[in-house]
């Protein structure tokens, strides 16, 4: 356990500072502050980067009104920026509107249904594969709540066993799609080659892209959270699924923090203050080795780049550790009872979770 004085810096610098970071992903709980940190990441990036894609993942697309200006899923100049993009992009569009041969793509399409995920799997490939081409220096992705996000995380694997799985129906059946194809009069771009050319392409993009997603070198996951209780469980249950998927993750933002100025008289505020307090401290205790960022509550929304950069400050200056005073046995202590603590609840919600989808 890491002294108090041990505490990495409480800011983002680390990731500015990593210049072989090519992917960038910024996720948490639903309603924490997401886009918010994502785009005035991709600001400070954009300062030390020749070039900077900023990607919302996330259905609910707020890219635009965080930056207010219109994105689609083109990639657009961010207004005021020489070097920094945006788009905002459905990873389960169907495949038919990622491009190339409409016929084709519906065919893959339909027979990609039988395979639950991989539509949306390949439609990720499509995307990634319409990045790489870009040649971006850094791509920061905003993506959608946990469960989406890390099921975004899977279409490595998933994609890869689907096209296992239809590599093994070609084998049996291949013959039977050459006839098929034949008889209705369909030309090469359905014939049996053109179809496994385009998945075994869609597969090389991936097994690429997945070990760029491995390596901590080239990527890593910025968590996002608020210091309350089922924000603290996401959090950690996003860190165990990262750790898991084997995907790098050493900086943790926490959001919406009340300061307690001498001034506050407020019953409501001090009781929430203490509150946050508390899961702060759990947060310092449970991630001792992450680079903690704490960011203020503010009385008014951070939209527009103007303030975006006006806020971006609190990401680079440092906070005093809120671990409160003790020695490093009952530090330890405290950590080990709260991990219990916290993998009872996970179970505990995980358990409510699939008994009401059941239901």
């Amino acid at each position: 356990m890491a002294s108090n004085q041990d505490i990495p810096e409480g800011t983002i610098q680390n990731v500015l500072e990593q210049e072989s970071l090519k992917w960038v992903f910024v996720g948490g709980k639903g309603g924490v502050g997401k886009t918010t940190c994502s785009s005035i990441l991709s600001i400070l990036l954009s300062r030390v980067r020749p070039s900077v894609l900023i990607i919302s993942t996330d259905p609910a697309h707020n890219l635009s009104d965080a930056f207010q200006q219109r994105f689609t899923k083109s990639p657009a100049l961010v207004n005021g920026f020489s070097n920094l993009y945006a788009m905002e992009v459905d990873p389960t569009v169907e495949s038919g509107e990622t491009g190339g041969s409409d016929g084709m793509d519906s065919f893959l399409t339909d027979l990609s249904n039988a395979i639950p995920g991989i539509d949306e799997a390949m439609s990720f490939a499509e995307m990634l594969k319409l990045v790489q081409t870009m040649d971006y220096s850094v791509i920061v992705f905003d993506t959608a709540p946990t469960g989406h996000t890390l099921r975004l995380l899977q279409f490595p694997s998933t994609l890869e066993k689907g096209l296992a799985k239809m590599m093994t129906l070609k084998n049996r059946f291949g013959g039977m799609i050459s006839q098929m194809t034949s008889l209705f009069g369909f030309g090469d771009e359905f014939g049996e080659d053109a179809i496994m050319g385009k998945l075994e392409g869609m597969k090389d993009v991936i097994e690429q892209v997945n070990k760029q997603f491995k390596d901590p070198d080239l990527t890593t996951f910025v968590c996002v959270c608020i210091p309350e209780f089922l924000s603290l469980y996401e959090t950690e249950r996003l860190v165990q699924e990262l750790t898991k998927f084997e995907i790098d993750t050493h900086n943790i933002i926490i959001n919406q923090v009340l300061y307690n100025e001498e001034a506050v008289d407020s019953k409501l505020l001090k009781a929430r203050m203490r509150m946050q307090q508390k899961y702060l401290d759990q947060f310092y205790m449970l991630y001792d080795d992450f680079h903690i960022t704490k960011l203020p509550l503010l009385p008014e929304e951070v939209c527009g780049v103007e303030a975006l950069k006006s806020f971006s400050h609190h990401f680079l200056s440092t906070h005093q550790s809120s671990v409160s005073e003790g020695t490093v046995a009952e530090l330890e202590r405290r950590v080990s009872t709260l991990r219990e603590q916290l993998e009872n609840s996970v179970a505990e919600l995980d358990r409510l979770r699939t008994g009401k989808r059941k239901a």
